[in-house]
């Protein structure tokens, strides 16, 4: 959203800034849910989009996070040529504490009213067991573990597109894409961010690594023999590859300013923290930017292919596009000297004009 978003603007006026088509809030008191569900748009098919649990210092804060990663997922089910549309849920509560299974299930049941419009999956703070509470009360689940019919965690398949997006990258500026000897710093080793340093490592990367939790944080660099590093002391590093696969809006104008990095090219969403502006100034200051929405997109193509019934195969060779696409984006930048987010947006959105001009001609 933009920097002027706040209380004074009203709910409404949010949802118009990006053409949002629905908002739904949540409440149940004998659950203690407080959730958020924002549909950006369904032009390709219905809304796909994980859902979110976080400790939000406001509520106009998970607003915000929830209108710009729905629109994330428009964009990343177009850049991929996915028929699906773009939604994302947010649950407002600390995940380690607050969750249980009734809130889950109830969380389900607000899901199910929207019949179909938005269909779910895990994303920070939810997992697979949630899913499976929350198709006790719907089928518009996916991710939901394989024991029951479903096609599992979808985070291997989200750490392979961004391995990809790095090495297509990677090639663009050092003219191969081999990452042996490079050094990558992977901020965030959760679900995602193990299994990046997983491949990264496999080839012989030297990876440097931060997370909040000082325990997987040691366990990770353990096992992998990663660098754990602490996280204000990122942006002063002098590496190949900065990968954020937590929070977003860490590439900023203040962050960029110190930044040494060739490439920046991670899971998390919404990395940018002003599209536009900041997308210039890397463009500026020469550092190659792989747009989150697209590389990112395994953990997505992984659900669409369970709901259409794909197996695993069909999943890794739509995720192996990810390479190709990503080098598509970053030859249109070049071509037309525009920020690589500029560049992935005008694909996204042509192929979301030319779907609904199909639509309306019957």
């Amino acid at each position: 959203m933009p920097a002027n978003s706040s209380s004074e603007t009203s709910i409404l006026d949010q949802l118009s800034v990006y053409g949002h088509k629905k908002l739904v809030f949540c409440n149940d008191a004998d659950t203690g849910l407080k959730a958020i569900i924002a549909i950006h748009d369904t032009t390709l098919g219905p809304a796909l989009g994980g859902t979110r649990m976080w400790s939000y210092a406001t509520e106009g804060e998970a607003l915000e996070d929830a209108l710009r990663l729905s629109r994330g997922m428009t964009y990343k089910s177009a850049i991929t040529g996915l028929n699906l549309g773009g939604g994302k849920g947010v649950i407002i509560g600390d995940s380690r504490k607050d969750k249980t299974e009734t809130l889950m299930r109830s969380y389900g049941r607000f899901i199910k009213n929207l019949n179909g419009e938005f269909i779910t999956a895990e994303e920070m703070g939810t997992n697979t067991r949630d899913m499976e509470y929350i198709r006790m009360e719907t089928n518009y689940v996916t991710g939901v573990p394989e024991s029951i019919g479903g096609a599992g965690n979808p985070a291997p398949f989200t750490a392979q597109g961004v391995y990809l997006g790095i090495k297509a990258s990677v090639k663009e500026v050092f003219g191969t894409d081999m990452l042996a000897g490079r050094t990558i710093v992977v901020q965030g080793i959760g679900n995602v961010g193990e299994h990046l340093v997983a491949l990264l490592r496999k080839e012989n990367a030297e990876v440097l690594i931060s997370d909040i939790n000082q325990e997987q944080l040691t366990y990770v660099a353990r096992k992998y023999k990663a660098k754990p590093i602490e996280a204000d002391k990122i942006f002063g590093i002098d590496a190949d590859v900065y990968a954020p696969c937590a929070m977003g809006a860490t590439v900023n104008n203040k962050t960029i300013e110190k930044m040494k990095f060739a490439i920046i090219a991670g899971s998390a969403n919404n990395q940018l923290k002003d599209e536009l502006a900041d997308g210039e100034l890397l463009l500026n200051k020469g550092i190659l930017f792989a747009p989150d929405y697209l590389i990112n997109a395994g953990g997505l193509i992984a659900c669409y292919s369970e709901l259409t019934g794909f197996g695993k195969k069909r999943t890794v060779q739509l995720t192996e596009n990810i390479y190709e696409a990503t080098r598509n984006v970053i030859k249109l930048s070049k071509t037309e000297k525009i920020s690589t987010i500029t560049a992935a947006n005008r694909i996204a959105e042509k192929r979301i004009e030319d779907i609904k001009k199909i639509k309306s001609s019957y």
